[in-house]
């Protein structure tokens, strides 16, 4: 089709079928995920938090797309995202989660040792300090995925650059690499935070929402405007910014 518009199907039910249909002849996600998923799903209150299936699904075909190894979490919740990871980078590969609670640490650290994912290591704290203070790998990463406190995007993206420099012997992710942000676009308000926007929150202007909301666009100005990176926006789920680390 010829024309730039997005679209984004004109009924919820028509929409609903099409991503149900693209999701049911994508790469597989193993049943043990999506049984934990479901479960999470059913269970918590805050399983908004937590990625959806289809999403997962682009996250294993992206990260053997490129022959991924070694995969940087920044916000790990209840573990379903780090084990897709696991999943897609497989055994011989590693997944490193930056996490702030210690209740969901726990959680995730669990629930990967009952459904067989050993190569997973969680540091709790806020990644704000956590991830300044992380090892330089012997191997850099080969993705870093951004799904945490969303008003300190922007300072993530700079840590992780200026951790990344080019031509050092230690740096945190490889030349190449994907700096991949979730909830990009953030219910569409990043892009239209306008009444014509139905999930415009009455406080918008003085709540978190709106704070979170200024955050993510100041990351997605910063990441297309950086001469390092390339960028993609995929106006699928709740946005998935891509960057491409090209020095």
């Amino acid at each position: 089709m010829k024309e730039g518009t997005t679209l984004l199907y004109t009924t919820e039910t028509l929409g609903d079928r099409v991503s149900k249909y693209s999701e049911s002849i994508s790469v597989t996600v193993p049943q043990k995920l999506r049984d934990y998923h479901a479960r999470i799903f059913k269970d918590r209150d805050d399983s908004n938090y937590m990625i959806s299936t289809f999403e997962s699904q682009a996250l294993i075909f992206l990260g053997r797309m490129i022959g991924a190894k070694r995969v940087l979490e920044i916000g790990v919740y209840v573990g379903f995202s780090a084990m897709i990871w696991s999943h897609a980078v497989g055994p011989q590969g590693k997944v490193t989660g930056l996490e702030y609670d210690e209740e969901y640490s726990e959680l995730a650290l669990k629930a990967a040792k009952e459904n067989g994912y050993d190569n997973i290591e969680i540091h709790t704290g806020d990644a704000a300090e956590t991830l300044p203070k992380l090892a330089y790998p012997d191997e850099p990463y080969d993705i870093v995925f951004i799904d945490a406190n969303k008003t300190a995007y922007p300072g993530y993206l700079a840590k992780i650059l200026e951790m990344s420099q080019p031509g050092a012997k230690k740096r945190l992710v490889r030349q190449g690499g994907i700096i991949a942000a979730d909830n990009a676009l953030r219910r569409g308000l990043v892009a239209d935070s306008s009444s014509d926007n139905p999930w415009l929150p009455a406080d918008f202007a003085t709540g978190w929402e709106g704070s979170a909301v200024a955050a993510i666009r100041k990351y997605n100005k910063a990441a297309a405007e950086n001469s390092r990176l390339e960028t993609f926006m995929v106006p699928l789920w709740d946005g998935l910014n891509l960057a491409r680390l090209v020095d």
